[in-house]
């Protein structure tokens, strides 16, 4: 590597990781990304908070239930309250809501399901209308078996709940192990997205950064000492650096506050979540967890994160290169709308076609995402979790590292002509003919 492209390398390395803003956004994303880990597990350690609820049950639907230890059930007599009766009670009384159940001419369950009314003090929350929806539905389905005359318990001792095991099987007969595809579904998703924020946010940062050497005209004086290929190839490779710096300091940061505060602040989660004894575990709690881990295992990381960074390199490498090009050709970044869509259409439709990359990792638009090398980067990502012929990731790669060093001669050209153009509204057209300068 030539000694001009290391210096401009050098330059916008240090440049960036100097400002303010870097290492604000390297600092806070980590506890936010640490918060996102932690919080709902606090969350679901918190006590549960506990519901009175008053019932005017008219029909006797609900009598005696009890409710559970969080929503508790208590019954106004109905010969001595009415609705409105019912309604003075709630606002004098400590109770949370009042649930009003009416009876109607006889035994109607269209009419009673219809006209069932739920009072609060505060708003209803979703949680406490859920609660009183399901025991009613329960209640009034085992009433009307009853009047059918058919036995609720009979209905009930008579349905089945099917929990199939699945495995995928290797390629000799003694090699088997458990399906994780849900594990694997999200876990590809997730990196998808990832590579997707990661090249999208790095590429554009290297194309505000030519526009505005080009504003500046400090362009001027660097094209004078290097050259404009040396320049776009150093600029890139050292936003590039910026990016591997700050997503290795996030990790490690990442794993740091997790771990602090799993271990010093939050110990008791810590226990729960690795089924300690003692801690109120459930009795299936092993067999989940060995389950979990055999999923698991079934998932080759090394691939998975070998492929994260070769992909989000490639990825970032190859859209800089078309970021680079269009910052060249353009005064303000206002004008980088026009051409924008052209250039990120591949990423969104490799996230629009996520789901369906999800569903069939092997299916021909899977295949076909994967090596188109302006959206192999999001999509093969999405298929690595699932174990696809290691082939197709080799071929992958090797189109994607072709299509780069194409793009760039491609786009050294476009960045050779327009770094120094000034003041002219730039075209598609304009672009294909210093293409061929």
């Amino acid at each position: 590597m030539n000694s001009p492209i290391l210096l401009i390398i050098q330059r916008e390395f240090l440049t960036r990781v100097r400002k303010k803003t870097f290492l604000l956004v390297t600092l806070i994303a980590p506890v936010l990304f640490a918060a996102l880990m932690i919080v709902p597990g606090l969350l679901a350690s918190m006590p549960e908070d506990h519901k009175s609820i008053v019932v005017l049950d008219q029909p006797s639907l609900l009598i005696p239930e009890e409710g559970t230890e969080q929503y508790a059930l208590d019954y106004l007599n109905p010969g001595e309250f009415d609705l409105e009766l019912a309604k003075d009670f709630l606002r004098n009384s400590e109770k949370d809501a009042l649930l009003y159940i009416p009876s109607g001419e006889g035994w109607d369950p269209d009419f009673i399901r219809k006209n069932i009314l739920l009072y609060g003090k505060e708003d209803i929350s979703i949680e406490l209308q859920r609660f009183v929806e399901n025991l009613l539905e329960d209640r009034i389905n085992k009433q009307k078996l009853l009047r059918q005359g058919v036995d609720p318990e009979v209905v009930e001792q008579a349905k089945t709940f099917v929990s199939i095991k699945s495995f995928t099987l290797g390629e000799d007969d003694a090699s088997e192990e458990t399906s994780a595809t849900p594990l694997k579904m999200g876990l590809g998703y997730i990196a998808g997205m990832l590579i997707y924020f990661f090249i999208f946010f790095y590429s554009v940062q290297v194309m505000r950064g030519v526009i505005e050497e080009k504003t500046s005209r400090i362009v001027e004086v660097i094209i004078s000492s290097v050259r404009p290929y040396q320049l776009m190839l150093g600029k890139i490779l050292g936003i590039g650096l910026v990016g591997v710096v700050q997503f290795l300091i996030w990790i490690i940061l990442c794993t740091t506050i997790y771990g602090v505060v799993s271990t010093f602040i939050f110990p008791d989660l810590l226990a729960q979540s690795a089924g300690a004894p003692g801690m109120g575990a459930p009795d299936m709690g092993d067999v989940a967890g060995l389950q979990i881990f055999d999923m698991i295992r079934s998932i080759n990381f090394p691939l998975v994160l070998g492929g994260f960074a070769f992909y989000f390199f490639g990825g970032y490498f190859l859209y800089s290169a078309l970021f680079a090009a269009l910052g060249s050709a353009i005064d303000q970044e206002a004008d980088s709308q026009q051409f924008m869509l052209p250039v990120t259409a591949p990423m969104i439709i490799a996230i629009v076609t996520a789901m369906n990359v999800i569903q069939e990792p092997n299916g021909p638009l899977a295949f076909w995402m994967s090596m188109f090398p302006l959206t192999s980067p999001i999509s093969m990502m999405i298929r690595l979790p699932f174990g696809i012929p290691i082939w197709q990731v080799l071929l992958s790669g090797a189109i994607l590292i072709a299509t780069f060093f194409a793009v760039v001669g491609l786009a050294g050209k476009i960045y050779r002509v327009g770094i120094l153009m000034y003041g002219k509204k730039v075209t598609w057209k304009e672009l294909y003919k210093w293409l061929k300068y």
